[in-house]
């Protein structure tokens, strides 16, 4: 009972925002919307903007996941880059 008063966080009125959002449009146009916000973004800050920015995240993703997490995500990718590669070759063997 004493949390339907408890103070919105920035973080979270947006993640609603952005559902209520969501709600409101046809699938698709929520993704599309996205791309947009992006787009603009990269127009008006560059691809050094996302390199700061995905600095920051992996930083605050080390410190709460550590090393380990980063190894294994590590291992996921490259297993995934050798099975399309792998597909890639068997599509031009079969040509």
């Amino acid at each position: 009972m004493g949390d339907e008063h408890k103070e919105l966080t920035v973080q979270e009125a947006g993640r609603r925002g952005g559902l209520a959002r969501k709600a409101e449009m046809a699938p698709g146009e929520y993704e599309e919307l996205g791309k947009k916000g992006g787009s603009t973004t990269f127009q008006r800050h560059g691809s050094a903007h996302f390199a700061r920015i995905g600095s920051k995240g992996g930083s605050r993703v080390m410190r709460e996941r550590g090393s380990e997490f980063f190894s294994e995500i590590g291992k996921k990718g490259g297993q995934r880059v050798r099975e399309l590669m792998q597909k890639g070759r068997e599509m031009e063997e079969a040509e």
